[in-house]
């Protein structure tokens, strides 16, 4: 089969041999697939969890019809069009873990779209439910709001029912646009004063819940405009992995700082996200409440053109790979 395929120089569409699935597993013919950020590492010989090198199949979510299951697996049966996360999307075909498949809502649901939910709508809800325990009327900050996840992230939020909303951007354009997903306040967190902008739209108490996808460069304005026994909850490092803490700030503000990623989950706790995410949430995406948009479109065969246009940062909502 073809597939994107890292290499001594870079990525390549190429040859790889078609992957079985185990007894837990399901292959999909894959009919579209999504790029995130966690690509862009794997794809420039970076490892991401137990995942990269080369010969690594690039790819983490995807979309198409149920051609084999493991013997293990009842929850999907062949010819089920379907949505996956895992490893090795960005392919003609790919398995995925049982826990890791949900049967797509109906025919009036693209495999484009369905392809841009499995990684986003999995890591908000348990950044921002599970991990968060965000309460309604609470307000939350979603840094990094005009990525895929945090554009999800947003929505997510008001459908639980926040209060006040705040989504960053350090783009001008993208700002303008983060209302439409559910921000109240939108942000520029390259601006200094970002955190007094917080604090002055909650009365001086700052925000219950901050989500950071950007780590080192705002690590001390979140805990700034965290209210006091605010919670903040690690997801990406867009900004860097290592920088300065106020450990002072910290402790005064007694704020919990919380770490999450896939990397070092167990295929059981990856299962339970998948399970909560479902439980709480389907209605929300079969009713297409819950939705990203498509920024543009690549062949398979122009998967390294893909990538490179995510590389350059132009885009705002997914970037999906189909024929």
């Amino acid at each position: 089969m073809k597939a994107i395929v890292v290499g001594e120089a870079g990525v390549a569409y190429s040859d790889v041999e078609k992957p079985k699935p185990g007894p837990d597993q399901v292959l999909v013919e894959v009919r579209a697939s999504t790029l995130n950020r966690a690509d862009l590492a794997v794809a420039s010989g970076q490892a991401h969890g137990r995942l990269g090198g080369v010969g690594t199949v690039v790819g983490l979510e995807w979309a198409g019809d149920v051609v084999e299951v493991g013997a293990n697996v009842s929850e999907v049966n062949l010819g089920d069009r379907v949505m996956c996360a895992g490893n090795g999307g960005l392919a003609e075909f790919a398995v995925a873990d049982r826990g890791r498949v949900q049967k797509i809502p109906d025919r009036n649901f693209s495999y484009a779209m369905a392809s841009t939910l499995p990684v986003a709508l999995n890591t908000m809800h348990n950044a921002i439910v599970t991990r968060g325990r965000l309460a309604e009327g609470e307000s939350i900050l979603i840094q990094g709001a005009s990525s895929g996840v945090g554009l999800m992230a947003m929505q997510l939020a008001k459908h639980k029912g926040a209060g006040l909303v705040v989504g960053s951007s350090t783009n001008a354009a993208r700002r303008e646009k983060l209302a439409e997903y559910g921000a109240d306040l939108v942000i520029d967190s390259s601006d200094s004063k970002w955190a007094d902008q917080v604090l002055e739209a909650t009365g001086g108490k700052g925000v219950d819940l901050i989500i950071d996808q950007i780590s080192a460069g705002v690590a001390n304005d979140n805990m700034k405009a965290a209210a006091i026994l605010g919670r903040i909850v690690n997801v990406g490092r867009l900004g860097g992995a290592k920088g300065e803490f106020d450990f002072d700030l910290h402790a005064l503000r007694r704020i919990e700082y919380i770490g999450v990623t896939f990397r070092t989950r167990s295929v059981e706790e990856v299962r339970e996200i998948g399970r909560l995410m479902r439980a709480d949430l389907w209605d929300a995406v079969v009713s297409g409440e819950l939705r990203l948009p498509i920024d543009r479109t690549f062949p398979l065969s122009e998967g390294h053109e893909a990538l490179d246009y995510m590389k350059s940062n132009a885009h705002f909502g997914k970037i999906v790979l189909a024929e």
